[in-house]
């Protein structure tokens, strides 16, 4: 019996397109979903609401970012 490995987000893709791709993938998608700091009231809940555009849900601050972080550190 074969032991079954997770691979996250990428996992969708299942055997195709190799390995390197996926885990691009999974790094960037993991990075994309989490919540990041508002620069308005220092809190952990901006979350993405589309590509570039970043909001943050305790105070409603609507601004614009790079497509998978809200600003390059």
């Amino acid at each position: 019996m074969t032991k079954k490995k997770k691979v996250g987000p990428a996992g969708r893709y299942g055997p195709r397109y190799g390995k390197r791709i996926k885990v691009l993938v999974s790094e960037i998608e993991k990075v994309k979903k989490s919540r990041h700091i508002c620069p308005k009231c220092k809190m952990r809940y901006v979350v993405r609401e589309a590509a570039g555009i970043w909001k943050c849900k305790k105070c409603g601050t609507k601004f614009a970012g790079a497509a998978y972080k809200p600003k390059s550190d």
